[in-house]
This record gives structure tokens, sequence and C-alpha cells, in this order.
């Protein structure tokens, strides 16, 4: 039989991918998500929970009847601005759905957790090439609950055996280039589709959160890395769990920032049409630059990136674009 993977938040954009590429590895994927984001649609490659990390009882219920050897956790809340509004939410959400997760895991005796964390623990530390030993200072509850889990991983694994893989990365893009999965959010917050919806007169314009960041041309700086890629790195830290490797950290991404302008010209080169934009102010919780290296996830994982270019990454979502998506 093949080892399964419990993957909550498989049936959102992440997730999917992640299912996809543990399915190609031989591994078989259940997914556990509640659909509050995610899509029935996009469970193609293993068997579906319906399931709340909030029902600490139905996550017990899952992990009796497929008995899981791991975890791939990407279920959480993740709009920054949403997070400075109502942290409590983001408190109360994230960070207890993982904490029942995690005691579950413990009480079930699964010992290998692999998390999706995100490069806003680190907060804004412009012009700094973000590693794993960069000191890390949130500057929003979102950043602040992924940092809050990665210290309850810490935890568990001293209190119960659970070894763990943590990724931090930033600005996921791009599609699956089969078309079998793609990003759709409802409400859409990401730079990359919400451009092509403009493009594509699906809205009236991309609205441009400020352009007086100190950074090279007034707008935000983010490092992007293709979404087909950092799922193939998700598996390659669950075969590091799995070899009994041990912990580990790692960043994931190209080490090249682009601004939201360069994001924008690239599209006008991809597509061949304009991006008809708006200025807007800056939001709220929104670092100036980040940037992260992934020499480590190179070197010790044997990560290869393969579509992580900024013209490939628009390629794929334009053309993901252009399907109908999923339908709930």
């Amino acid at each position: 039989m093949a080892i399964r993977v419990l993957v909550t938040g498989g049936a959102g954009y992440i997730g999917s991918h992640a299912c996809k590429a543990l399915a190609r590895a031989g591994f078989e994927p259940v997914v556990f998500d509640n659909f509050s984001t995610g899509w029935k649609a996009a469970v193609k490659w293993g068997p579906l929970v319906q399931g709340d990390l909030m029902d600490r009882a139905g996550i017990d219920a899952a992990l009796a009847e497929y008995q899981p050897e791991a975890v791939m956790h990407f279920a959480a809340l993740s709009l920054v601005g949403e997070s400075m509004k109502d942290p409590g939410l983001y408190w109360r959400v994230n960070v207890g759905g993982a904490l029942n997760l995690l005691e579950a895991c413990a009480t079930a005796g699964v010992k290998n957790f692999v998390f999706s964390s995100t490069c806003a623990t680190y907060g804004d530390q412009d012009g700094v090439l973000l590693t794993e030993e960069t000191p890390q200072r949130p500057i929003n509850a979102y950043g602040g609950s992924k940092l809050a889990i990665e210290q309850m991983l810490r935890d568990f694994g001293v209190s119960a055996g659970i070894s763990h893989v943590i990724f931090r990365y930033f600005n996921v893009a791009g599609a699956d280039p089969d078309g079998e999965t793609g990003e759709q959010h409802v409400p859409e917050t990401h730079l990359i589709p919400l451009m092509l919806d403009a493009v594509a007169g699906k809205r009236p314009a991309l609205t441009v959160f400020g352009t007086d960041y100190p950074t090279r041309d007034g707008t935000c700086v983010r490092d992007y890395v293709h979404v087909s890629d950092l799922a193939d790195a998700h598996v390659l830290g669950l075969k590091r769990l799995l070899d009994g490797q041990g912990n580990g950290v790692f960043c994931l991404g190209t080490g090249n920032g682009f601004s939201v302008r360069e994001v924008i010209e690239a599209s006008r080169l991809v597509t061949n049409r304009e991006v008809p934009i708006v200025i807007g102010g800056r939001r709220a919780g929104d670092a100036a630059a980040l940037v992260s290296s992934s020499t480590h996830a190179i070197e010790e994982l044997g990560w290869e990136p393969q579509r992580s270019t900024l013209r490939q990454m628009i390629g794929d979502a334009w053309a993901w674009a252009q399907r109908p998506g999923f339908e709930k």
C-alpha cells in the first residue's frame, strides 16, 4: 500500500498542487478540508474527509480511519489585511486549529509533520536576504500565528516525538502546467491573478497598493516561487522525515525580488496586453520587501526549482485563467 499523508487544506491552491505531487511520488494524499476556501473539484488524487481543524473529534476520526504516516499542514487563514483588522480570528483559527491537529497527532502516534509557514514571520526587513537564521519579527497577526505554530512544533517534538519540516515562503504563483488545478480564491487577493483578471477584463483595473515604499520604484518587492516547485519541495521534506533525517527549517524562494511594477511589465510581455491600473494607498501590515534565499533547501533537500521564473509563473497562471476553473 502507498504511504498515506493527511493533507489539511488539500482542496486549496497550494494543497491541491501538493496532493498531485504526492500522488506522482507514490504517496496517497488524504485531503482534510472544510471548504471555506477550497474546492471539491480540486480533490483528484486521493480520498476526501470534509472536516474542520476546530473540531478535534473530527481530526481524531480521520487519523483513526486512514492511519497516515505523516501530516502535511496547509489549512490556515492567510489574508494579511484581515489579520490586521481581526487578529483574534487568526490566533483562534490558525493557532487553535494547529494545536488541535498536533494534539491529535500526538495521541494517534503520527510522528511526521510538514508545515506550511511563511516569510511573513520575518516582518519588514528591507534589503535583507531572508535565511533560516534571520530573526523573526512578524508585523501582522498572520505572521505571528504562523510563528507560534513553529514554536508549538518544537515543543511537540520534545513532548511527543513529532519530527517536523517547516517551509517558509512568501508569494506563491503559477498553476499546474497540465491545467489540472490552479489558483482560484474568493475573494482573490493575490497580485498575479488579480492582474490577469484586469488584463482579461474580468475586473476594471489592478490596484497598486502604495508607490512610496523604500524600493527601487516605490512599489513592494516580493520573491515569487512557482506553486509546482513549492509542492515538490514539500514532497522532498516529507521524504527527509520518513528517512529519519530529523527536523529541518527551509526558506523557499529564488533569491530575486520583483516589484509590483516589474510584475506588471512582465505580464505585458507574456500576454501582449496592457494592464489597467489604479494607484491606492499602502495596506496595513505590508512589508516593503521580502526576498528569500533557498540555498539551504537546494543543498540539504536537493530541491531544484524548474518553473520559478517570473515569465513562466505568469504564463502558467495565464493559461489557467483561460480555463473555466472550479465550481463549488
